[in-house]
């Protein structure tokens, strides 16, 4: 079998990937001059330090703040300037209906905990898959919340892909069940550069990650998690790595890690990836609690992505629907 794809130079093809270039090149412009006033330098540094949690939440909401406030200290002595916890870093339940039992606006005495927490310790903190308070009793979000370190809740998002799945040797898993889905793409400005935020089993569509690049002009990708065993086994890693590369952006990927109950065991293995695709930071072990280290260093991702231009190779939405199979 063959196949031919049109290739032939056009107006309208041209005409995109000039625009595309003029606002990739005004928003990074934007973006230096945001992290600029956020961080108050006159210049911004070449790199700055971040930190990815590993930890066993349980069904004890003081118990886990308890272990979050620690691993700050910890972010905060090791000089990092931002600390992302995993999914469900808050709770995670023991009973079906607990996490709705537990769930709350954002305005709530949980998350008001934690904004004092980065207020107190003057670092961001990048808070994936906290249970937010639905539409109705029946119903939560699953939240990626960001809090500055002046306590302020700068953005949040709501998990768009909900983990309905028969794990092959494991649990059934129902998500949608309880949780209703996010309809928005949401990229924010920060201290350690343009963030895409995303949750979990987004990363197994490629395509919610080209739009924080290509769209949304991230440099640095967020993915709190709660991998199962068995999936996390078999894909973590793989699928980190190759979301890395394809965006040529940083990952931070913050994990729960081991036995929670009976019932749940996650996978671990906290990772922080570089444009390139090289992991940067990681835990000695994929179970312990703690912190996992790195710099984002800016030049890196220009070097990169000026050394391999792929977002001006990228056709346009167009190309694809004049291609031919």
């Amino acid at each position: 079998m063959s196949f031919c794809l049109h290739s032939a130079p056009n107006n309208s093809r041209i005409s995109w990937i000039q625009n595309r270039r003029r606002l990739a090149l005004k928003n990074s412009r934007f973006a230096s001059e945001a992290i600029r006033a956020i961080t108050g330098n006159s210049t911004m540094a070449n790199s700055v330090r971040v930190a990815a949690v590993q930890m066993t939440s349980v069904n004890d909401l003081a118990a886990n703040f308890a272990t979050c406030s620690r691993l700050v200290k910890e972010a905060v002595s090791a000089g990092a300037k931002f600390i992302c916890f995993p999914e469900n870093f808050s709770f995670v339940a023991t009973k079906d209906g607990e996490s709705l039992t537990i769930a709350e606006p954002l305005d709530g005495p949980i998350m008001q905990g934690y904004r004092s927490l980065a207020r107190e310790s003057k670092i961001w903190l990048s808070l994936g898959g906290f249970q937010e308070k639905g539409q109705d009793d029946a119903h939560l979000c699953n939240t990626h919340v960001l809090i500055d370190d002046t306590g302020n809740i700068r953005s949040k998002y709501r998990k768009i892909h909900l983990f309905d799945v028969d794990v092959p040797g494991g649990a059934v898993y129902k998500e949608s069940s309880f949780t209703e889905g996010g309809k928005e793409v949401v990229a924010v400005d920060s201290p350690i550069g343009r963030l895409g935020v995303t949750v979990c089993y987004d990363l197994r569509f490629p395509e919610l990650y080209q739009q924080l690049r290509f769209l949304h002009d991230a440099q640095v990708l967020l993915v709190p998690a709660a991998f199962t065993k068995v999936t996390g086994q078999a894909h973590w890693e793989l699928l980190l790595r190759a979301r890395a590369i394809e965006t040529q952006c940083y990952v931070i990927a913050a994990a729960q890690a081991g036995k929670h109950n009976d019932k749940r065991e996650s996978y671990g293995d906290s990772l922080i990836i570089d444009p390139w695709g090289t992991i940067i930071g990681r835990l000695p072990d994929r179970l312990s609690t703690g912190i996992a280290v790195a710099d984002i260093d800016f030049s890196l991702i220009d070097s990169v992505r000026a050394k391999m231009p792929i977002s001006q190779h990228r056709k346009p939405p167009e190309f694809w629907k004049s291609a031919s199979l």
